[in-house]
């Protein structure tokens, strides 16, 4: 499990430390401070691998950037310090056989997947020398997790001029993953356990008890695509074929597949290997909450939580999400399971610096319960002075001003124009309400 990130003259702080909770961590911050990038640093960490582009060392740090790590692997505790080699433009690895760190997903903000399976992943040639004869790791664009993820052709030495003169057979695909509608539909067909699995995982990721995500029949969508594709039967009792889905649902239904493939396919692979599957299991997420319905925030966190341990099926296995939200509905969400001694939150903030330009700083906060979603909005985690819009805020601040002189002779128009405007943005039942009429008739502005 992943222990701490310690950044030095990379990333959009000078320095940045993150000591991590051993089940759930949550990162908030506004945008453009780090949180993706915190997610980016934690798999390469994990995989040694990017997503996208490396991370780069501010411009005056190049000669002296660095990643510190610890995590908890099968084997041992991993602790190292990689630097940037500036003539390589890449971060120095340890030399030899990296650790295991277990199996390790990142889910990202626009719907691309990364896995990292030790069975499938991990390397080592068979005379005991290091090489990649295995991908370093499964890098899904969000097409590829629908679509299938392919990898380069192999070339196949066996082929010879008289077994094979057309030479048909020299290169042979490689094919990693059949993708979500492949792999559905075959799955539905053979109605085994990896059918009951995404069943089950689609139930408990949906929006309500009275929403559920139930696959229905396998469809032809029009006559250029020879493919069976997998629908979804809606509330409004249509089987809508997921590639037309909505963006919210389309995510919800990649992830429940993304968690059953890659478990599956994991346990098939130690299986093969002959070893026992991983017993540590990371879960990077990107803002989870996008494109999801209010009702259906309030759910997935809980929902991503039962999903991994319908699919472990067992008590020995240890699950740990790091994840970056914005959403104040899911932190009220998580109060009843949020554990102190097992999770934690994080906050990246803009602090002001005197005569100099702001820094941005991650600081570990104090677990609250704070009730209702408004009051997380105004926590010090999101900053709003309050959750209603910004015209009404700006319009009690002014009649707040008003009320705080307690001089009687406040002008009556200027008054009851306040009492106008106001009565455009707030609803009737607002509490100000109380504070504003009880005064504006004592002073006999209303």
């Amino acid at each position: 499990m992943l222990e701490y990130l310690r950044l030095s003259g990379v990333g959009p702080a000078p320095a940045l430390e993150a000591v991590f909770a051993d089940r759930l961590n949550l990162i908030t911050g506004d945008n453009g401070l780090g949180k993706s990038f915190l997610l980016d640093i934690a798999w390469w960490v994990l995989s040694r691998t990017w997503t996208g582009l490396p991370a780069r060392p501010q411009p005056a740090h190049l000669h002296d950037a660095e990643i510190g790590f610890s995590f908890h692997g099968r084997a041992k505790r991993t602790t190292y310090v990689s630097r940037y080699d500036r003539f390589a433009q890449a971060w120095r690895g340890k030399p030899g056989r990296p650790a295991n760190p277990g199996l390790v997903l990142y889910a990202q903000v626009d719907g691309g997947f990364a896995v990292w399976d030790p069975a499938r992943n991990y390397w080592r040639r068979e005379d005991g020398g290091e090489g990649r004869e295995r991908p370093a790791a499964y890098l899904f664009k969000p097409g590829e997790v629908w679509n299938g993820l392919r990898g380069p052709d192999i070339q196949n030495t066996a082929s010879t001029l008289d077994s094979d003169p057309l030479g048909l057979f020299a290169f042979q695909p490689r094919y990693y993953c059949n993708g979500l509608i492949a792999d559905w539909a075959g799955w539905q067909r053979e109605n085994g356990e990896h059918f009951e699995q995404l069943c089950r995982a689609l139930a408990t990721l949906s929006p309500s008890p009275d929403e559920v995500l139930v696959p229905g029949p396998l469809v032809r969508i029009n006559l250029n695509d020879a493919r069976d594709i997998p629908t979804i039967r809606m509330p409004y009792g249509q089987d809508v074929p997921v590639l037309h889905a909505s963006a919210g649902m389309k995510r919800v239904l990649a992830m429940a597949y993304l968690l059953v493939w890659t478990w599956q396919e994991h346990v098939r692979a130690s299986e093969l290997l002959g070893q026992e599957p991983a017993r540590q299991i990371v879960f990077l997420i990107d803002e989870i909450e996008g494109h999801l319905h209010p009702r259906w925030q309030r759910r997935v966190f809980r929902a991503v939580l039962e999903v991994m341990n319908a699919l472990l099926q067992r008590d020995d296995v240890q699950v740990q999400i790091v994840a970056a939200t914005h959403s104040p509905l899911i932190l009220a969400s998580l109060e009843p399971l949020f554990d102190e001694r097992r999770d934690r939150i994080f906050d990246l903030e803009l602090v002001p610096v005197p005569d100099a330009a702001a820094r941005v700083e991650l600081q570990t906060l104090p677990w609250r319960r704070r009730g209702e979603a408004d009051n997380w909005l105004t926590s010090e985690l999101f900053g709003l002075k309050s959750a209603r819009s910004l015209e009404a805020e700006q319009l009690i601040e002014a009649a707040a001003d008003v009320m705080a002189t307690g001089d009687a002779t406040v002008d009556a128009r200027r008054a009851r124009d306040l009492d106008r405007r106001l009565r455009q943005v707030l609803g009737d039942t607002d509490p100000f309400w109380l504070r504003w009429r009880y005064v504006g008739e004592r002073q006999g502005w209303l």
